[in-house]
């Protein structure tokens, strides 16, 4: 697989580069075009927030650089990789190994303890059953959790079950975390603390990149991209940058 442009010039490439991205949808017999032409470069260690209203193409940016789904033109390269090429095996590797995910609807596995979630990305890496075991109990305990490793989703809070995402999302230890409207589904004081904590993860060096309606989440991170009908509109810093 070839090089990105930056790394065949010797240069330190971004975490994330997108060109020229596209993806269409068909709505009937109308084409949408929920992203237009993206053009977009995230450093390593970055915080960004990806702004825009309803329809803006926010979520659909983060599942394209998540592997979650195939753009209908356009690259994308993530740590010097371009990744649109990659056949499904590789795509999952590349999901299963470099990317974290976070949802507003938690997506826990409801018959399974909050360790059991906490492991259930490791099993797919092969890591062995005690090791899988002592990283979920060590990332709970991370998540202010340990004394409810045991609890299934519905004995917990939205806060309780968005910290077992966040846990989950951190199994595999990936450089890069995605996080789709994390705090959608909780009151404003669990969102901050959920934010708080994204911060946090940020410090240590992960990227991260967080789709949000919410300009508040602008408090905790290093640059806003604002997204409007598909297009990249503005771009600052946060008021953390």
């Amino acid at each position: 697989m070839a090089d990105s442009p930056a790394l065949q010039g010797g240069l330190i490439p971004p975490a994330i580069r997108t060109a020229q991205l596209h993806r269409d949808f068909m709505m009937g017999d109308q084409v949408v075009h929920a992203l237009d032409g993206v053009d977009l470069e995230i450093a390593p260690g970055e915080f960004l927030a990806v702004m825009g209203p309803s329809g803006s193409g926010k979520s659909t940016l983060l599942y394209l650089l998540g592997g979650l789904d195939r753009p209908t033109e356009g690259e994308i390269w993530v740590n010097g990789r371009e990744i649109v090429g990659l056949d499904e095996n590789d795509l999952a590797t590349y999901r299963g190994q470099e990317i974290g995910f976070i949802f507003q609807a938690f997506h826990l596995v409801a018959t399974m303890t909050a360790q059991q979630n906490v492991e259930f990305p490791m099993i797919f890496n092969r890591i062995a059953p005690r090791m899988r075991r002592e990283r979920a109990q060590a990332l709970l305990e991370r998540v202010g959790l340990a004394d409810r490793r045991m609890h299934r989703p519905t004995e917990l809070s939205g806060g309780q079950q968005q910290r077992v995402a966040i846990a989950r999302a951190l199994a595999n230890d990936p450089r890069i975390i995605l996080a789709d409207e994390p705090t959608g589904n909780l009151d404003s004081h669990t969102g901050q603390e959920v934010l708080a904590l994204l911060s946090d993860l940020n410090g240590e060096g992960r990227t991260i990149i967080i789709v949000s309606h919410d300009p508040g989440v602008t408090r905790y991170t290093t640059r806003a991209l604002h997204l409007r009908d598909g297009r990249v509109q503005e771009q600052g810093e946060g008021e953390s940058g």
